[in-house]
């Protein structure tokens, strides 16, 4: 998983430079091709080192298509209609790591391993038929100049941070000495690509985006939605399977239909920020994100699931409401010729920022379990508890506090956006 995380986040910064210089069909459908082919890598491998080298490909796909199909979505679809259209997109993205899970668990237990890269296949092959024949190509930009530096920095720098959040699942690794020189010199090599850009004339990735203030606000919004979501992916199992002993399967169905509902959510989230504008979305969106967190940090061992259930299908809502139209009004509101970069500048942050979360709740639940246990002497299921409701009231916090940020969401783009 820690491959596949950096291979992407690491590609991503690229793509707004290659969607522009060779066009954006091109290169996305290049970055299916290659997903195909480190599907097909893994499922022959034969090594541990083959399986970690497919995976890396895998990731270095996903990283060139994420950014580049959010571009393509926004080069197809009016500023009046891209709400429902990124809301539909954004279906896929909530809906599949919610089955992903369940079916990867059918695969092992009735197939081959190999399957899990298998399945794969014929679902790519038919999405590079229908991109081929469907996707506008893009007007390719021959005279566009390769930012060396500047990519070499940023991908060092994004890939560091990565490299060690995915390794440091626990207090004691994270703090290790070579943790801690990864973290140490990717923050330098963003400090130093942040500086480099500013003097360039074609930089590989225009900070200047991050002056429009619905761009900014966006990306915090987005960071603190995709916090509080994969707060949910980590605490969640844990909460059902440690402390009231259910199934996987159980903690499967507790996914599944918040995942559809935050895809019914985001579709009319999207809709009515096409007709009202984010700020009859977006903040009832959060204070509903932050409203079901918190019940989640109020939970008793008594507690029944169908509850659970039904307050996590509700938070799904919240987050079809919040990330995707935050997303949307943030792309909105920048430059057309910028689309691409703007998009591969939120998903790498979005990386960046869900890793962090998933760190942050590890080592809090780690750390504070033992504490609770020790200080207070409560059985393993009683602490277990604790610790996750006081992370998921944290992240509630955390939710609240951005709400009133979001009020500055504008539908339409400013003078200081068309200066920019």
């Amino acid at each position: 998983m820690t491959i596949f995380m950096v291979s992407m986040g690491m590609t991503m910064p690229l793509t707004g430079y290659l969607g522009d210089r060779f066009g954006k069909k091109k290169i996305y459908l290049i970055g299916l091709s290659i997903f195909l082919v480190g599907s097909l890598s893994g499922a022959l491998s034969h090594t541990l080192g083959m399986m970690i080298a497919s995976r890396a490909v895998q990731g270095m796909a996903g990283g060139l298509m994420m950014p580049i199909a959010m571009a393509l979505i926004f080069q197809a679809f009016p500023r009046e209609e891209r709400g429902l259209a990124v809301g539909i997109y954004g279906v896929a993205a909530m809906v599949a790591p919610a089955i992903g899970p369940t079916i990867g668990g059918v695969i092992i237990e009735l197939l081959p391993w190999n399957f899990l890269f298998l399945f794969n296949i014929p679902f790519g092959l038919i999405g590079l038929i229908i991109s081929s024949k469907y996707l506008i190509p893009t007007k390719p930009d021959p005279n566009l100049k390769f930012d060396l530096a500047g990519f070499l920095l940023v991908t060092a720098g994004v890939g560091a941070i990565l490299f060690a959040l995915g390794r440091g699942s626990t207090w004691e690794l994270l703090t290790q000495p070579f943790s801690l020189l990864l973290i140490g010199g990717g923050v330098t090599a963003i400090i130093l690509f942040i500086i480099y850009e500013q003097r360039q004339e074609q930089p590989l990735l225009e900070l200047s985006v991050f002056k429009v203030p619905t761009y900014a606000v966006s990306i915090v919004v987005t960071a603190s939605a995709s916090i509080g979501l994969f707060s949910g992916i980590f605490l969640l199992p844990l909460l059902i399977q440690n402390v009231y002993g259910l199934s996987e399967i159980q903690t499967g169905l507790l996914f599944l239909p918040a995942a559809l509902c935050s895809g019914l959510f985001m579709t009319l989230g999207g809709k009515l920020l096409d007709k009202k504008g984010p700020r009859y979305v977006v903040p009832p969106g959060l204070l509903l994100l932050a409203a079901t967190t918190f019940a989640l940090g109020n939970l008793q061992l008594s507690t029944p699931f169908w509850l659970i259930l039904l307050i996590n299908t509700v938070r799904g809502a919240g987050l079809g409401m919040s990330n995707m139209p935050a997303t949307t009004a943030g792309m909105n509101a920048i430059p057309e010729r910028l689309v691409a970069q703007g998009s591969a500048m939120n998903n790498v942050l979005r990386q960046i920022f869900s890793a962090f979360g998933i760190v942050f709740f590890s080592i809090y639940y780690e750390v504070r379990r033992a504490q609770i246990s020790a200080v207070s002497g409560l059985a393993g299921e009683e602490a277990a508890l604790q610790a996750i409701n006081e992370a998921f009231i944290f992240s509630s916090i955390l939710m609240l506090i951005v709400v009133p940020i979001s009020f500055i969401l504008k539908s339409k783009p400013n003078n200081e956006t068309k200066n920019s």
